[in-house]
């Protein structure tokens, strides 16, 4: 989701929210006429397509809203990015021309979808290349496991290994539903991720100033309108769900030829 706004940058952070929901409000209203037409169709294929596709039922990409983004001259993936060169949450030159930020929750079956077949190709085709910097954000929406596992992936993130993490946790995800990850899962998976100190790990799970920065992060982002994961900022760009990988390139790309 998103990082809060200080009162200090109050203007900036009016303008980057009401930008926000106002393309996720287009993306509702297109998804609730299209709906009154198809959703016959959709009842009856919604179960093949999600099985097949991994897409968030719902899933749209809106495209930018001017050439130059917002009025401060930065798109909205870099305002809202942390941009961090020390950030253990994120990959890629920091001085990428695009910005891609992803809002997740390591119990949701689409985000594993994201993770297991779509990151991987993007952080080789454009993130190593230095085109794109990737951040995650925390979405923790699915109960109190999800604000666990958010934090035992930022413990894992304080010894270097939080991408390790994600990708341990996020490929032991099931099909479908929201996985059971009690405490010894959380430490089975620094164990596999390679996470080097398991007792420091163990300790950082009870540390309440992390939780604190996974709840504060999922509350930011709820006050802008992100109420489902995974969600994503690419340049201008507003991508809703987990669409397949040419969704994103064809984003990435359209960003990049604006540089």
């Amino acid at each position: 989701m998103s990082v809060s706004e200080q009162p200090k940058a109050n203007t900036n952070a009016t303008s980057l929210t009401s930008e926000l929901q106002r393309k996720l409000r287009l993306a509702q209203r297109f998804n609730v006429g299209l709906g009154a037409l198809v959703v016959f169709l959709v009842v009856v294929v919604a179960t093949q397509q999600m099985g097949s596709s991994g897409v968030l039922p719902g899933a749209s990409v809106q495209p930018t809203a001017t050439a130059s983004g917002t009025a401060s001259g930065q798109s909205l993936a870099a305002q809202v990015a942390r941009n961090r060169a020390d950030d253990p949450m994120a990959w890629g030159d920091i001085n990428a021309p695009v910005v891609l930020v992803e809002w997740t929750d390591f119990r949701c079956p689409y985000c594993a979808v994201f993770a297991n077949q779509t990151l991987p190709t993007l952080m080789t085709d454009y993130v190593a290349s230095g085109k794109v910097r990737f951040e995650v954000h925390d979405a923790a929406l699915f109960g109190e496991q999800s604000v666990d596992a958010a934090v035992a992936a930022r413990a894992a993130g304080a010894q270097g290994k939080y991408g390790e993490y994600m990708t341990a946790l996020y490929a032991a995800a099931p099909e479908s539903g929201h996985p059971d990850l009690p405490e010894a899962k959380l430490v089975a998976f620094a164990e596999k991720a390679g996470v080097p100190d398991i007792a420091k790990f163990k300790t950082a799970l009870k540390d309440a100033a992390l939780r604190k920065e996974v709840t504060d992060g999922t509350l930011a982002a709820q006050k802008i309108g992100v109420n489902s994961v995974p969600f994503f900022v690419v340049g201008n760009q507003v991508v809703n769900g987990a669409q397949p990988l040419m969704n994103f390139q064809s984003a990435i790309e359209t960003e990049l030829a604006k540089k």
